[in-house]
């Protein structure tokens, strides 16, 4: 049994996971309060910014989706770039620009697959703020 099995699947060990779905519900809603009232604050980016990401263990396709709507755009006519975390990435520094020759290692893999299927500029950082300032 793994965790996608658990996660996906009906098993009696599943139930178990149960109270965790509350207290996760919990959390949101208290931070959505936190926004709300100002305790928390927005940073503003002055473009258009599309979120692409759910709450999932595995993959759901969302690499494939940022990649298919990059170049739908820039064929409309717009100017995507792409955020990302980069999951895996091990750079000292960051924000980091990603070239399509850029080290998987330091980056992470998929940042550099968009910018190699995509040729739109990506951006990484664990603080997509950051990421998007640059």
């Amino acid at each position: 049994m793994t965790l996608d099995d658990l996660w996906y699947k009906k098993y009696p060990l599943s139930i178990l996971l149960l109270p965790l779905t509350w207290i996760f519900c919990l959390i949101v809603h208290i931070r959505r309060l936190a926004y709300k009232h100002n305790v928390f604050t927005r940073k503003n980016i002055p473009v258009p910014i599309i979120v692409i990401g759910n709450i999932t263990v595995g993959g759901t396709g969302k690499t494939p989706l940022v990649s298919w709507l990059a170049n739908f755009l820039t064929q409309q006519g717009f100017t995507p770039g792409i955020i990302s975390r980069g999951y895996k990435g091990n750079a000292k520094k960051w924000p980091q620009i990603v070239k399509p020759n850029s080290d998987p290692y330091l980056v992470g893999d998929e940042p550099v697959l968009l910018a190699r299927q995509t040729g739109c500029p990506v951006v990484v950082s664990p603080n997509r703020f950051q990421a998007a300032s640059i």
